[in-house]
């Protein structure tokens, strides 16, 4: 793991003082060294995290005859096996790193070397014979890659805040990036919340030279065609494909070990993280060392489910407690590195427990992310699938107490009140063929944020609904997928790719110097989930049927009978004490300081602040909007407007 940077202009050749500023923005993320590269018209920088080969794999690094050029943020996991055919070939190393084989393995298969890596990882690569720039990102996007245009210079990095170092990147808001936070809980890439600066998108491959910037998708989830898969509905042995499922997680977990430094796994107490240290403990001879979270409100710990796995894999295991006061002290500093506004304060726990992983000496841990996107997991798949049963007959009761049965573990679950909830989710019946449609409720709590924006500024973003930038995305077999693999695509590229893997996953851990890894986001694993049955998947609103059975002989019952928790933590509530706002919550949210930045109605504004204030704001809807408007407040703050006058220490970036 590490940060990139680089520049590319054939008119105006990089300078060395530049790509400095850039990569020392990026120093958290690579604290072990930094290297520059600069020939011609292209600049490469690095910030190395030493993970692999730790003596001999600094860069930029290049090929046996210096044309060919790397700089590499992430992991490559089958980085042996490449080499050892490589070596075959006849090419020759100077490393033991896993960089190396990208060089190598670009002389061999060009553009297409992409192809077969298995990893997670952001990729600039120069080659000095066509004077060509390429960038990689992985298939999902776990390691994050933007790029703009700096007056006559191209510039890339692995986070805004490198390219803003260059004075001729503008700092402005892109409405339409934030018309997607405020909906989809992100920008969906190649947006973002600042206007002209892009992020290349998951699985995507671009190419820059004097011609210009080319853009192609090299890798996409795919599900089977409804009318053309038989398999779909066909009679399977679920007894081999569990087999078959759990050999690809038990590969999925030994190639992201690899490693040269200790590595350890987030136990949450759930089936997925479960499922990676039991594989770890039992599979492999790595010892294994878990970290989790607990929280001090009852609603959101899962302490007792954590300690039920510990006992059963007997893990050297540590936890750290996070409170409301402790998610109000690091909110500025998880908004800082996550630079785009937020409407949960869920990063912020993580970032606390990425540093607890840091300060018990490592730098790498394996988490169970990715495993309710690819099996279907969340609750959003259970209560889509309720809507649309209640679809077929809107007008029978017993159909619609269905609802009362979801998120069971809410201390304020919104089917609590029937009328209400039968009226909640019963939004957009109509609307069975909007690719949305899963999705209706979610962007309805979401885009309760919207009213306390300013009004110019929500004629603006009512241009670029969530909905309308989500269809510009979709690939052309979309609609003949099943309705859960239509539900599952989507989430899949808005809030996993945008939110859960970038502000909740890369960034807070990186903000710490750490690496995490996704064994179910092994595309293996990806592409083996996509072709089964949706009934393997979800058996009436029994979540992850499959995966259960994979692994019920290897885990307690407690744990894979269970249902779904996702993780949360306190919202709203944090900012605020015994009735009154935080001393440096109020002074941001301060009429004057919303009048400075000018993206909110002060009026509106105020309202919210006092209804927190007052223990009011139970709903989803509220407690996402005040967080979005903190957290915007900051941004602008921190990275649009940072000649303004410092706000307190408390929501000052690091």
């Amino acid at each position: 793991m590490c940060g990139i940077a680089g520049l590319f202009s054939t008119q105006r050749p990089p300078q060395a003082e530049p790509l400095r500023r850039m990569i020392g923005a990026l120093h958290h993320r690579g604290p072990d060294g930094q290297g520059l590269h600069i020939d011609g018209p292209i600049g490469l920088a690095h910030a190395r995290l030493a993970i692999i080969d730790l003596e001999g794999g600094a860069q930029p690094l290049s090929n046996e005859d210096g044309r060919i050029w790397v700089t590499f943020n992430g992991e490559i996991f089958n980085y042996i096996e490449l080499r050892e055919e490589l070596l075959a070939a006849g090419h020759r190393f100077a490393t033991a790193s896993d960089t190396e084989v990208l060089v190598h393995l670009y002389e061999q298969d060009g553009d297409a070397f992409v192809e077969r890596l298995n990893g997670q990882f952001a990729i600039a690569l120069w080659d000095a014979r066509t004077q060509r720039l390429l960038l990689a990102r992985d298939r999902v996007g776990i390691r994050p890659l933007y790029y703009t245009q700096a007056g006559p210079q191209f510039a890339f990095a692995s986070e805004v805040k490198a390219l803003f170092t260059l004075p001729e990147v503008k700092r402005q808001w892109d409405p339409s990036g934030l018309a997607s936070v405020f909906g989809w809980w992100s920008a969906i890439a190649p947006g973002t919340v600042f206007e002209g600066v892009h992020s290349l998108p998951p699985g995507h491959l671009m190419t820059v030279d004097a011609s210009g910037t080319h853009t192609r998708r090299w890798w996409d989830w795919d599900f089977p065609v409804d009318e053309a898969d038989a398999l779909l509905d066909a009679p399977v042995d679920e007894d081999a494909l569990a087999e078959e499922l759990h050999a690809l997680l038990v590969d999925a977990v030994r190639l992201q070990l690899r490693a040269d430094v200790p590595v350890g796994a987030y136990l949450s107490g759930g089936l997925d993280s479960s499922i990676i240290t039991n594989i770890i403990s039992r599979h492999t001879r790595t010892p294994l060392r878990s970290f989790s979270l607990t929280f001090e409100d009852a609603e959101f710990d899962e302490s007792a489910h954590q300690q039920t796995l510990v006992q059963h894999l007997g893990t050297q295991h540590s936890s750290i407690a996070c409170s409301r006061a402790d998610i109000a002290d690091s909110f500025a500093r998880t908004v800082w590195h996550t630079e785009t506004p937020l409407v949960r304060t869920a990063p912020a726990p993580m970032m606390r427990l990425a540093d607890s992983v840091r300060a018990a000496g490592h730098k790498v841990v394996l988490t169970g992310e990715g495993a309710d996107e690819v099996f279907g997991g969340y609750d959003l798949f259970k209560e889509a699938k309720v809507r649309r049963f209640i679809a077929a007959q809107p007008d029978s009761p017993r159909r619609r107490r269905i609802i009362e049965r979801l998120y069971p573990y809410l201390a304020a679950s919104p089917t609590a009140g029937r009328g209400f909830s039968q009226q909640f989710f019963s939004q957009g019946l109509d609307r069975l063929e909007d690719p949305a449609f899963a999705h209706l409720t979610r962007l309805s709590t979401s885009e309760r944020a919207w009213t306390f924006l300013h009004p110019d500024l929500q004629d603006h973003m009512a241009q670029h609904t969530p909905q309308a930038q989500l269809l510009s995305h979709l690939p052309a077999r979309f609609k003949a997928w099943r309705p859960m693999a239509r539900d599952q695509y989507v989430e899949a590229h808005t809030l996993m790719s945008g939110y859960l893997l970038s502000s909740q996953g890369d960034r807070v851990a990186m903000a710490a110097s750490i690496e995490g890894r996704f064994p179910f986001l092994d595309h293996h694993v990806i592409e083996f989930a996509c072709k089964l049955p949706p009934r393997l998947k979800m058996r009436g609103l029994r979540e992850k049927l499959l995966l259960k059975k994979a692994f019920a002989h290897e885990l307690p019952a407690s744990i894979t009978q269970r249902s779904k928790q996702p993780y949360r933590a306190p919202d709203s509530a944090s900012f605020f004490e015994n009735g009154r706002a935080l001393p440096w919550v109020a002074e941001l949210l301060s009429p004057e300081r919303l009048n400075r930045s000018g993206l909110f109605d002060t009026p509106a504004v105020g309202k919210l602040l006092a209804k927190c204030a007052a223990g009011r704001a139970i709903g989803f809807g509220d407690n996402m909007a005040f967080v979005g408007v903190l957290s915007t407040q900051l941004v602008h703050e921190q990275l649009v407007a940072p000649s303004s006058p410092s706000a307190p220490s408390a929501t000052s970036a690091p």
